[in-house]
């Protein structure tokens, strides 16, 4: 008869994406998932298999989470310059109160594992075609009601919103000041104009 877990495997999954999102896949031990999971090694291997198979769950809870707001925000958007702006004063004020410097878990897992893994490079790559898709409409909106310019198609400012996004991310984790965040924002938002 098989032994019933004394774990709450959310609460694990949530602990997994903090420890993954802030050491990265390579730096994080089999011991690390323990410390942090506060469960022994067979109960983990039980769970999850291995430590790769709980990094993909851990990044499918980060989508869940984490871009799953930003696609539901986007979704029900009625003014598409005001939400570009609040977009990019969220990230800052984030990235500003961030001590641990972790950036975006999606961004660092690009960077880390997408040239080198092809099924965690297509997890990362359909996590960012859906919020360019998603962003993509909200430019659509802009454009139609003069807010953004039609010298560029939607899906290229999408495209240029969303790295700029990407640039926040990546120089909140090197450090960068709230000064730099919000001079790349404010470059970006009036480029849209």
């Amino acid at each position: 008869m098989a032994r019933k877990k004394e774990f709450d495997e959310d609460t694990l999954l949530e602990k997994a994406v903090a420890l993954f999102w802030r050491k990265g896949y390579n730096a994080t031990s089999a011991q690390d998932l323990v410390d942090e999971l506060g469960i022994n090694r067979s109960s983990l291997y039980n769970t999850y298999t291995d430590k790769r198979t709980l990094f993909k769950k851990s990044l499918a809870q980060y989508q869940v989470t984490e871009t799953g707001a930003m696609l539901a925000m986007l979704g029900k958007a009625e003014n598409a310059g005001e939400t570009v702006k609040q977009i990019f004063e969220t990230l800052i004020e984030e990235s500003v109160g961030d001590s641990l410097l972790k950036g975006c878990f999606m961004v660092n897992t690009a960077v880390e594992l997408a040239g080198c893994d092809k099924e965690i490079g297509d997890i990362v790559y359909n996590n960012n075609l859906s919020v360019e898709d998603a962003l993509t409409k909200l430019v659509e909106k802009g454009q139609q009601s003069g807010q953004f310019s039609m010298k560029n198609s939607a899906r290229a400012l999408a495209r240029f919103i969303f790295a700029n996004i990407t640039a926040i991310k990546v120089a909140a984790r090197t450090g960068a000041d709230e000064k730099t965040l919000r001079d790349i924002a404010n470059v970006a938002i009036a480029s849209l104009a």
